[in-house]
């Protein structure tokens, strides 16, 4: 009886460091008893979210043509009207907007005073799709997608992924995606990952001296919406859930929310508050990891 007892409190032990299928035992990113907490609500369609240096969060109301504002303080104010459907945002080092402008089929750059340049709008002599999201690298170079959400004859030949060099023109890097959206960059710069919506895969490449992409690589065979990544290098992308990967592609976590994420990015002033937009509402949720550093 003593035997079977032992047998059994071993059994139980090794049932509760068993990981569930497609888990990893790699620790999560939430912070411990951390949950999504509601910011706002009452949005047409939120998207966008990009840290600013202070650590507040520019978004995007896609469908209001509206650019918000918070702050870690819980303030939610509007900054920018008439944004031709800005959907997708990131900062550059220097402290400017880069919108992803789908209505008007182009990329511009908004300093925090409002002033609005256009950093790209057309490719062979015509206009861009909708252009989707985009990430600023290190060195100012812009990547973004060009899908054609929302339907209407296309204006490119097909849904592709450009960048802008630096003082340069714009370049077509990318031709073979079914339909590219959400895609995020390494600190240092030299890895991108771009997620494949329409074919259902998430890649990573090696970004070269020149802005170039090489070495693709499938990182997971997911694709999604809105990516970003944290400073151990796990790449979050919006899915039905916020779903984490490692380096590696093991999922270590899902953050569940009420409706579906679109986007994210962390946030604060020590980079562990993960912002997040869905549809018509924005959340938060305290981290364990902090976001990446510039």
């Amino acid at each position: 009886m003593v035997m079977d007892l032992a047998i059994v409190a071993v059994l139980m032990v090794a049932l509760m460091l068993m990981v569930a299928p497609g888990a990893s035992a790699q620790e999560g990113v939430v912070a411990e008893g951390a949950a999504p907490e509601l910011v706002r609500d009452g949005f047409a369609f939120t998207e966008g979210p990009a840290r600013a240096p202070d650590g507040s969060v520019y978004f995007s109301d896609v469908r209001a043509g509206q650019t918000w504002h918070w702050t870690p303080e819980g303030e939610v104010t509007p900054f920018r009207e008439d944004t031709g459907g800005g959907n997708g945002m990131y900062f550059d080092g220097e402290g400017n907007l880069f919108v992803c402008e789908g209505d008007r089929g182009r990329i511009t750059r908004v300093t925090l005073e409002g002033e609005v340049t256009v950093v790209a709008d057309e490719y062979g002599g015509k206009r861009f799709n909708r252009p989707n999201d985009l990430w600023v690298a290190p060195d100012g170079g812009v990547y973004f997608s060009d899908p054609n959400y929302g339907g209407g004859e296309l204006s490119q030949d097909g849904e592709h992924v450009y960048y802008v060099p630096p003082g340069g023109e714009v370049v077509r890097i990318i031709d073979d995606m079914v339909r590219p959206n959400g895609l995020i960059g390494a600190a240092d710069g030299r890895t991108l990952y771009i997620t494949d919506a329409g074919d259902g895969k998430t890649w990573r490449f090696a970004v070269g001296e020149d802005g170039g992409l090489s070495e693709r690589t499938l990182f997971v065979e997911f694709g999604g919406d809105g990516m970003t990544i944290d400073a151990e290098g796990n790449v979050y992308l919006a899915l039905d859930a916020v779903v984490a990967f490692s380096p590696a592609g093991e999922q270590i976590e899902r953050i569940e929310l009420p409706v579906r994420p679109t986007n994210m990015c962390f946030a604060g002033e020590d980079l562990r508050t993960l912002f997040i937009t869905a549809r018509g509402s924005v959340f938060t949720v305290a981290m364990r990891v902090a976001g990446a550093e510039r």
